[in-house]
């Protein structure tokens, strides 16, 4: 905006300077640049279409999992890993920075939108042309220029042009701070799911540990049976032969492992061995209380949505934005201050100068430019729209599916806590038969290759129902609550 600067007038010339601007408004009104044809193509997903309530600003009255949810896993190690991760993960810090420039620029847009004073002051020792048009004694002499200023500004917000852009300001930010908070539940939720791996890669290397044994034992068994006469040398080399495949297999979980505990490192931001002493005990890990269908609220406890619905909000108001400009753009301006050729002259009661005056600006020949805006601020509010729909329709399937495979995986351990029974009582007896000589090693090699599946599965299983109680948890916002309009 560009502050005018206008000598006071005698009252009759103001007059007739106010009856002309009033006419040239109307007559520049008529043929001004108009925003007509230009608006917005895309629609909001309606939530009852896909079995949703409609979102509100309110915060919901009981949240389904606590905002630390992690703890009520009992594990004090995860605890402070996780709490680790979210104060030093530099990934959180960037949207704790975005989230401050969001807030500063809706300080700003506020700022713009207000009366400006600003002062000034200047001296400045000038020589003046003999041949110019100042006579002597001015002219041919060298003299001090000082001037002292306050000068103010006030613009009317008749077509809600500040008021629109506060309000898209104020939109960003409840994104950002919205987005703050889905950056951190999707962080909690990696470490807790890094944490699962780790304990599940460790508990995987037990079982690996015991079959190693068990194939020691039976090594031994088999010798002692070579020596008797009671098996053949060709027992013998197939013992010998399980023996490096287990020590494969123990070696390669060690390597994942390492990996795994690298990975939980960095999303904590510590060395990377900085876990290399931790062992998680996926047995000690109490079960989250989840529902057990998708929550009809879902849209309002998930910060991503809500984030997603404030885009729209600011996007909106970016478009009003856009079709204020399209009209006259209203300021007063006025200036109080001292000037004098001089400086001892400057605060005299003859040096004081002031004026006074209405500015009006309005677009005429700038249609072209000022519709393209607009056209561009209707593509961004209908790719906000398209975005926020897209998430809705990824929540859902999300959701759903974390509540689908948690109710078959419940399914799935019941059948294999029998497998794993089952083959345990194979082992054995096929051990027993082994020892007794009523049946072959081959036997036992069978039964054996089952149970350590049957260990693998358990192991696997159960590590899948954490992650997805973890991927549950995350599905359903982490604890996350709408928070109320910020107060403008």
């Amino acid at each position: 905006m560009k502050h005018h600067l206008c000598p006071s007038l005698p009252a009759t010339s103001a007059r007739r300077l106010g009856a002309a601007v009033s006419l040239a408004v109307v007559v520049l009104l008529a043929g001004c640049a108009s925003s007509a044809g230009i608006g917005s193509q895309a629609s909001v997903l309606d939530p009852q279409a896909i079995g949703l309530a409609q979102p509100t600003g309110n915060r919901p009255a009981e949240p389904l999992v606590a905002s630390d949810w992690w703890r009520s896993w009992g594990d004090a190690q995860l605890s402070a890993v996780i709490e680790q991760a979210l104060q030093s993960q530099p990934s959180l810090k960037v949207a704790q920075a975005r989230l401050r420039r969001a807030e500063a620029a809706t300080s700003g847009e506020e700022a713009a939108d207000g009366l400006k004073i600003n002062g000034s002051a200047d001296v400045t020792r000038q020589r003046f042309s003999a041949t110019n048009i100042y006579p002597p004694p001015l002219g041919g002499s060298t003299r001090t220029l000082a001037n002292a200023q306050l000068a103010g500004s006030w613009e009317f917000d008749f077509f809600g042009l500040h008021r629109s852009a506060i309000e898209a300001a104020v939109g960003s930010e409840r994104a950002a701070a919205a987005d703050l908070q889905a950056a951190r539940n999707v962080l909690a939720s990696n470490v807790a799911q890094t944490y699962v791996q780790l304990g599940r890669l460790l508990a995987q290397r037990e079982v690996a540990q015991l079959a190693l044994t068990q194939r020691e034992q039976m090594l031994g068994l088999i010798r002692q049976r070579v020596d008797a006469g009671l098996d053949t040398r060709v027992e013998l080399k197939q013992g010998e032969g399980a023996l490096p495949d287990a020590r494969v297999q123990i070696e390669q979980l060690d390597e994942q492992i390492v990996a795994a505990r690298h990975a939980l490192a960095a999303l904590a931001a510590q060395p990377p061995k900085h876990y290399a002493q931790l062992r998680p005990d996926l047995q000690s890990l109490k079960p989250l209380a989840l529902p057990e269908m998708l929550p009809a609220d879902l849209l309002g406890r998930r910060a991503d949505i809500t984030a997603a619905r404030w885009r729209i909000e600011a996007a909106t108001q970016g478009v009003s934005v856009a079709k204020a400009q399209f009209y006259p753009n209203v300021s007063l301006t006025a200036f109080i201050g001292l000037s004098s050729i001089g400086l001892d002259r400057l605060i005299n009661s003859g040096s004081q100068q002031y004026g006074i005056g209405p500015a009006i600006h309005l677009p005429i020949f700038d249609a072209g430019r000022l519709r393209a805006q607009l056209r561009t601020r209707n593509a961004d509010l209908d790719a906000a729209v398209e975005s926020y729909n897209g998430a809705v329709l990824e929540a859902v399937r999300d959701t759903a599916d974390q509540l689908n495979a948690r109710q078959s995986l419940e399914r799935q351990r019941e059948q294999q806590a029998q497998s794993r029974s089952a083959a345990e009582a194979a082992y054995d007896i096929a051990t027993q038969r082994y020892r007794a000589g009523l049946s072959n090693y081959l036997t036992v090699l069978s039964a054996e290759t089952t149970l350590i599946n049957q260990r693998r599965q358990t192991v696997d299983l159960q590590a899948r129902a954490l992650s997805t109680q973890v991927a549950l948890v995350r599905a359903l916002g982490g604890g996350y609550t709408a928070d109320e309009p910020l107060a403008r």
